[in-house]
């Protein structure tokens, strides 16, 4: 509603006059009516200027705010119940909504923020007697990657490949924190499970560790 009425006379006019080609909105910025029901404009998102004009995304449940700033300073874009929101890749979501922006990933958005949870296992898987070359792979038309136990002649193959530049194999590193020492004192060892080696292969490393100094 314009209030007063004065204000909406100089701002709609009639005939209407749009620009030949409607505007180029950003991203989860829809292309709607202004408020004189006149020409196509962005709708403004979360958090932006808005005026009689330049109105908000009501498919968000976003209203012009005045009550943000002091008179005459303008007004934003605000969900009409004044419940907290967040933006994600240009998408407005309600507090409380949970939401998927991946196959991977799970998210909830609280507070003004957003909180995700991995929805693929990160599981660990060690050479064994009946899978000795296990490898996590993309599997076409999965989300998430898989382990499959490859033959000697893969795994020989595939390093003999990593070594070719005409063969680029990319590793995305992975490891476990280095655990406690093995020892309360004196030389111990801790250990971790990780990739980062040549050939992009799962391994247990172990390295020497002081926790302190033994007494005498």
């Amino acid at each position: 509603l314009c209030l007063p009425l004065q204000v909406c006379a100089q701002l709609c006019r009639r005939p209407c006059y749009c620009p030949w080609l409607p505007p180029r909105c950003p991203r989860g910025s829809p292309l709607v009516l202004d408020g004189c029901g006149c020409c196509k404009v962005c709708a403004r998102r979360l958090g932006e200027p808005c005026d009689l004009l330049h109105v908000c995304d009501r498919s968000q449940g976003l209203i012009c705010d005045y009550s943000t700033g002091p008179v005459g300073t303008g007004a934003t874009c605000n969900f009409e119940d004044s419940e907290e929101g967040c933006e994600v890749n240009g998408r407005l979501y309600r507090d409380g909504e949970v939401f998927q922006p991946s196959c991977k990933l799970q998210c909830r958005c609280l507070g003004g923020g957003f909180t995700c949870v991995p929805l693929c296992q990160e599981d660990v898987r060690l050479p064994t007697p009946d899978c000795p070359y296990p490898r996590h792979v993309e599997i076409p038309g999965k989300c998430c990657p898989e382990w499959i136990c490859e033959t000697r002649d893969q795994y020989l193959q595939r390093d003999a490949g990593a070594g070719s530049p005409l063969l680029p194999s990319p590793c995305q590193e992975w490891g476990t924190e280095w655990s406690a020492c093995s020892a309360t004192c004196g030389v111990g060892f801790s250990t971790r499970v990780t990739n980062q080696n040549r050939y992009c292969r799962l391994e247990t490393q172990r390295r020497l560790c002081v926790a302190r100094p033994c007494p005498a």
